[in-house]
């Protein structure tokens, strides 16, 4: 009985994380495209419900009644197991992330590690879909974009290092802790710019949404996928552009934490200061897209591997070197 009710409490718990997450990524979807209309001077979705609120929904069960077509060439398994691997990543990562003090699936004391860890093995997704497809634009494309996501890793790394060197743990909400008195936004600004950079080309967001460059490559990866493959990977990549929104908020906005830290505004609850700062980034995502031309391939590899990462390094051993040199060299509690 008592393991019948573990299992009962575990699948809820569960559910409460991914109905509320699905909702968000629909509705992060029609956000996009009322933001990018408005800053383009036009309308926008506008007829389906009330202002264009059930338009998700329509677009959703459009793809969900589609027929799956599947190529004669291709690796069925793997080319079926493709999407759904990089849409259960997108949702895994978010088993960690503390929305209060009190309010996180799982509190783990290597919570950072393992939110790195999910985001890093969403290139086998990318390449597996590419490579099961049996196609060569898909397969180039696969290619160019888990080479994207690998060379903005390594600056991700070394960003989450220097963060982790002024905490001394890779637990999510002592990050969140540490920064009661002040946010890492203000003492790593730097940091902060390169992380959000670093996040657009993580998740194949304009300016870097090569896979979507159609004069080169048709489509990209998914460019053989259609109907629930499709809408799979679809909700994959804004489940990550609201992952990576919280990666910045727990790193550098101080999670949970109000932004006014007096009254009334501490009486409000941390959840709602945790996701008005992930819509925020979250419409930062969007705002890109509307304002910035695409990069070519060549500049999206010397930005990674010629700017961010000598420049991620040095700020690295910036801040060792500044703590160590005023004692304030933190012991790791994780390990």
């Amino acid at each position: 009985m008592i393991y019948i009710y573990s299992v009962i409490k575990t699948i809820l718990s569960t559910l409460t994380i991914i109905i509320p997450l699905l909702i968000a990524v629909a509705y992060l979807t029609l956000a996009e495209r009322k933001v990018m209309a408005s800053m383009q001077q036009r309308k926008g979705p506008n007829i389906v419900g009330f202002w264009g609120l059930l338009q998700p929904l329509a677009d959703g069960l459009k793809l969900l009644v589609k027929e799956t077509i599947l190529p004669n060439s291709a690796n069925t398994i793997i080319f079926l197991f493709a999407p759904i691997l990089t849409f259960m990543l997108s949702l895994m990562g978010w088993a960690v992330i503390p929305f209060n003090w009190d309010t996180v699936f799982s509190n783990l004391n290597v919570g950072i590690l393992y939110l790195f860890a999910i985001s890093s093995l969403a290139v086998y997704g990318i390449i597996m879909s590419g490579w099961a497809s049996n196609s060569k634009y898909a397969f180039l494309g696969s290619l160019r974009s888990a080479a994207q996501m690998i060379s903005y890793e390594i600056s991700i790394g070394l960003i989450i290092i220097s963060i982790i060197l002024c905490v001394g743990s890779l637990n999510l909400n002592k990050i969140i802790l540490a920064q009661h008195n002040i946010w890492f936004i203000f003492p790593h600004f730097p940091l902060f710019i390169m992380f959000f950079v670093s996040a657009l080309a993580e998740t194949n967001r304009a300016p870097f949404d090569l896979p979507e460059a159609e004069a080169e490559l048709v489509a990209g990866y998914n460019v053989e996928y259609s109907a629930m493959g499709f809408a799979l990977f679809f909700l994959g990549e804004y489940a990550n552009i609201l992952l990576m929104s919280s990666m910045i908020t727990i790193l550098f906005l101080g999670g949970w934490y109000p932004v006014i830290g007096i009254y009334p505004f501490t009486l409000i609850p941390g959840y709602f200061w945790f996701g008005l700062k992930i819509a925020l980034i979250a419409f930062v995502f969007i705002w890109v897209r509307a304002a910035y031309p695409r990069y070519r391939y060549d500049q999206l590899m010397y930005l990674g591997w010629k700017v961010f990462l000598p420049f991620s390094l040095a700020w690295l051993f910036f801040v060792a070197g500044f703590l160590l040199a005023f004692d304030g060299l933190p012991v790791l509690s994780a390990i």
